[in-house]
């Protein structure tokens, strides 16, 4: 049995539960968490009194896939570095060898994150019971498995976030004077039908993945019922009848005719057998079975026992032989059913979510504005569905307002026909801060300048790191623009805040409580220049995880078009919608991860960012060993990718790469930078190559520079250097390239 509800309110269902049944009646589940392999080092290096860095870097080396996780002894086999670290470390080569020995043993108790059981006498008397600090309601000590073994029904009380965003969806719309109920919204609404048929599901339950999208647009729902069977049909199994499905819907072909008898309960799926409740509603008219031998049925079914299936079979077939069905018939049926009945979907839970994808889809295209701003608080903590939800809403020309310390909350909130972005949103600013500033500028007033800010709030709460992240996602341009300016003085600032702080604490503020105007309170923090749009646009990056009031890329937009560079959302419509393999795409590196296969071959998986979204791609050790020193989290490239669609997703895969030299091309006006051809290599500071252990240089000229002059200056180390220097020659209209070293 389990049962969903809105995550917030899962704890209110518990305690009605302990209520109605009695405490002592009802308990949660046990979990053990286990000793994983990064887990294991962090936790034997602490007691082994190993500095922490140390163990951090090893833990890193560690390859983190949960979807395949490796073990220790996995990781030392294929990590050279690992290796090296065991063999030059007697302390490393401990703390691996009891970290193997270690790992997969339970680590800690924790609670199941739905199960609940609930007994017909107190549980003391049927299971031992165990008191977790953090609640009042007990644990059984048996673990799900053994806890169902022991006689108890499990229940699983499950938190559903979708329903969350309902809920939260329909307080915003509350916010702005729009009373909704959403139980009672049209099944039959225009827009919100469209929507589904656009295939405009991001964010929509159910409906959100690729291969989803691309079932919409090719079904073309027309009402409620649809979306049920495009709920269950997308699934292992039946999926392989999406084709005939489809072709049947649309009348391409005539629905397959089984039998008249059981043509009426195969009609609304077009002849297509997609739902459990159609196995035993086909039982039952064609074979005779009660409702409990159908239900046997469709369990053996999806057990796949031989013997149980062999005894049901020839059940059928007899039960379908005394309504007038021949022997070649039903066995025909019975085989076509058997396919898919163990993969087969419950159609009332098909419904049920289908109706909830229907009323958040119903919100997304009347509400958008509501809908987009609650999926964005529900997802506050994850920062790679934030970025995507950003670039969603952005597609939808809904304006995302940057942070800001006197209009940000908590949550994401409506603000005019945009959003405002939310201050726990921010890396390094937790909720508890944003809390402390919001309650202070609604009880006191907007805060009227970092002056005024400093001197009201308490240091506990907005400490270095979150200061930092502050600034640079622009929470104080209202006050001040120049966020170098600020970041330089932060020590300044946080040290007067204590100051202030200590001071109102000791009774020392005048008889109005008003110390910003106090001759002592007056200082002058340290002019500099403020950041150049890049330096900027990467602080604001790394301060909340994607980006806001601009894209480094977005400069280079004439240059893209010219040299037939794609976007990534233009690419991946491409791909789904006209089978287009090939691309040519522009990106921020934002993240690498490497990882070594089983045949000890180098792949990375790295993150790019463009203006359009965020997309990873597979690198395999060919091109990665070719453009090692280019893949570097930061450098701006082009990549030559080949798509491939695997189901519902996109795989990408780099087959060449060039890195667009960015200073060059704002030295350069427009027409001179869309001739501008990306150059091999362009490094800020030294890169050392693994194969040649040399320091890779790079100097780009201005047009006025003389190139003899700076060569003539430069003194270059062949064994261990080479210097790359880049220059536009304006005759040839191409840029030219020089190696020394």
């Amino acid at each position: 049995f389990d049962i969903d509800f809105c995550p917030d309110r899962r704890d209110e269902v518990i305690n009605h539960i302990r209520d109605h049944y009695g405490h002592d009646k009802v308990a949660q589940i046990i979990t053990f968490g286990k000793l994983q392999s990064r887990a294991v080092l962090r936790d034997v290096g602490r007691v082994l009194q190993m500095p922490y860095n140390q163990v951090d870097r090893l833990c890193k080396l560690v390859p983190n896939n949960p979807a395949n996780p490796m073990t220790l002894s996995e990781a030392i086999e294929s990590e050279k570095n690992l290796q090296t670290a065991r063999d030059e470390d007697e302390m490393v080569d401990k703390l691996l060898k009891i970290g193997v020995s270690l790992e997969g043993l339970n680590r800690h108790a924790s609670t199941h994150a739905a199960g609940v059981v609930i007994g017909d006498r107190p549980l003391v008397e049927l299971v031992p019971l165990y008191r977790d600090p953090r609640t009042e309601i007990p644990v059984t000590q048996f673990n799900m498995k053994w806890a169902e073994q022991a006689g108890l029904v499990k229940f699983d009380i499950l938190g559903l976030k979708t329903l969350t965003v309902i809920s939260e969806c329909v307080k915003q719309l509350i916010s702005i004077d729009i009373n909704l109920d959403i139980q009672l919204i049209p099944l039959n609404d225009i827009p919100t039908l469209k929507l589904f048929k656009d295939g405009e599901t991001s964010g929509v339950f159910q409906f959100e993945s690729p291969g989803m999208k691309d079932l919409l647009v090719k079904a073309q729902p027309e009402n409620f019922d649809d979306l049920i069977a495009l709920v269950a049909l997308f699934r292992p199994g039946p999926m392989e009848n999406i084709p005939k499905y489809l072709a049947s819907k649309h009348g391409k072909e005539e629905p397959e005719k089984l039998h008249e008898l059981i043509e009426p309960i195969i009609a609304e799926t077009y002849g297509v057998v997609i739902y459990q409740e159609q196995v035993i509603q086909i039982a039952q008219k064609l074979s005779g079975f009660s409702a409990g031998e159908a239900d046997l049925l469709r369990r053996a079914m999806g057990k796949k026992i031989k013997s149980e299936m062999d005894a049901q079979r020839d059940k059928f077939i007899s039960g379908a032989a005394e309504n007038g069905v021949d022997r070649k018939q039903s066995e025909y049926i019975f085989n076509l059913v058997d396919k898919f009945a163990g993969y087969g979907f419950n159609k009332a839970h098909s419904a049920a979510y289908a109706l909830i994808a229907y009323q958040t889809a119903y919100l997304k295209a009347n509400y958008p504005l509501a809908f987009m701003s609650a999926l964005l608080t529900l997802d506050i903590g994850n920062t790679d569905k934030l970025a995507n939800f950003v670039s969603e809403t952005k597609r939808m020309n809904i304006a995302i307002l940057p942070p800001s310390i006197n209009s940000s909350n908590i949550d994401f909130r409506i603000e005019g026909k945009s959003i405002r972005f939310s201050l726990a949103a921010l890396k390094n600013v937790g909720n508890q801060s944003v809390k402390y500033i919001c309650e202070e500028r609604d009880e006191n007033g907007e805060y009227k300048s970092v002056t005024d800010f400093i001197s009201r709030i308490d240091p506990h709460f907005v400490n270095k790191r979150s200061f930092e992240s502050l600034i640079c996602a622009g929470a104080f341009d209202g006050m001040e623009k120049n966020r170098a300016k600020l970041f330089k003085n932060i020590e300044l600032l946080l040290s007067e805040a204590n100051r202030i702080f200590n001071k109102k604490h000791d009774g020392q503020a005048d008889i109005f409580g008003n110390l910003e105007d106090s001759p002592e309170n007056q200082f002058i923090l340290s002019d500099t220049k403020n950041w150049d749009e890049i330096t900027r646009l990467n602080n604001e990056f790394n301060s909340i995880g994607t980006y806001i009031s601009g894209h480094p890329l977005d400069s280079y937009s004439t240059y893209f078009k010219k040299q037939r560079v794609s976007f990534w959302v233009d690419f991946k419509e491409n791909v789904l919608t006209k089978s287009h393999k090939e691309a040519r795409l522009a990106g921020i590196i934002i993240n690498r991860m490497d990882r070594r296969g089983k045949t000890g071959r180098n792949y990375s998986f790295i993150k790019f960012s463009d203006s359009s979204d965020e997309y990873e791609t597979v690198v395999f050790s060919d091109i990665l060993n070719k453009y090692s020193d280019i893949l570097v989290v930061g450098n701006t490239v082009i990549v030559k990718v080949e798509a491939e669609l695997e189901s519902e997703r996109i795989r990408l895969k780099i087959n060449d790469v060039q890195i667009i030299d960015s200073e060059l091309c704002r030295n350069l006006d427009e027409g001179e930078a869309n001739n501008a051809m990306p150059i091999e290599q362009n490094v800020t500071k030294p890169l050392v190559s693994e194969e040649h252990e040399k320091k890779i240089f790079r100097i780009v000229l201005k047009e006025d520079a003389s190139i003899e002059e700076v060569v003539s200056k430069l003194v270059v180390d062949s064994g261990s250097s080479i210097i790359y220097i880049a220059f536009y020659d304006k005759k040839l209209k191409k840029q030219i390239e020089l190696k020394l070293g």
